[in-house]
């Protein structure tokens, strides 16, 4: 009799979770002019002109407005970089992030 113990092969699959998805929110403020506003969700969120007035208009109209989703470390500095531009010219525009539910 042969006393072969064969041994099954086991492979482990590596599950790769996607990052978690980071709003980043565009905040209200009644000092900022709109011009301005527009001008910094063009250049930093590469919206054209009619994307940048309505999400403008809108964070004017509810106090706050997703202006897109990105991964945490993209938010963060896109959010940062935004509210930097603002405070630059003296303007109290600001720009936070959140978790995506």
């Amino acid at each position: 009799m042969n006393d072969t113990v064969t041994n099954p092969k086991t492979r482990t699959k590596t599950k790769v979770e996607r990052p978690r998805l980071h709003k980043v929110i565009l905040i209200n403020d009644d000092y900022t002019p709109r011009e301005f506003v527009t001008m910094v969700l063009k250049a930093e969120f590469r919206m054209t002109e009619d994307q940048a007035y309505k999400v403008m208009i809108t964070a004017h109209k509810l106090g706050a407005c997703v202006v897109a989703v990105f991964t945490k470390d993209v938010a963060e500095t896109k959010a940062t970089r935004a509210t930097d531009a603002g405070r630059a010219k003296g303007y109290p525009l600001r720009f936070t992030t959140e978790p995506e539910e």
